[in-house]
């Protein structure tokens, strides 16, 4: 099994940078790829990033295209997400998200997952 701990969300204003992180404990074969999904209240939840450790593929959600960049530090197998230019339409529960393969935008196909981290930007 694996462990996800998110941290890093908190309360910004419109155009402020956050950056979140997510730290995987457990057999590392099983989080090759680790990513991020979101979900607003009263939304379905939205893929955002994710990066695959072994072959550095990328995916971006279209919404967060050229304002999120996703970080991986390998030797700590942490994932990062740092996002610029935050509207409130970034306001939502982050969820940090493991898999054993490759990259994929479907939260279905991740088997491991976060609590949480809750991320409010104020207009």
């Amino acid at each position: 099994q694996v462990q996800l701990v998110e941290s890093g969300g908190g309360f910004v204003q419109a155009g402020d940078s956050l950056r979140l992180a997510c730290t995987a404990s457990g057999p590392r074969d099983l989080s090759n790829t680790m990513g991020w999904f979101r979900q607003a209240a009263g939304k379905e939840r939205e893929f955002v990033a994710a990066k695959s450790q072994l072959s550095g593929t990328i995916y971006y959600g279209d919404s967060v295209k050229g304002r999120f960049a996703i970080s991986r530090d390998n030797r700590k197998n942490t994932v990062f997400l740092q996002m610029n230019s935050l509207k409130p339409d970034d306001t939502a529960m982050y969820y940090c998200a493991a898999r054993e393969y490759g990259v994929t935008t479907r939260d279905d196909e991740y088997e491991f997952w976060g609590r949480g981290t809750q991320v409010t930007v104020s207009s």
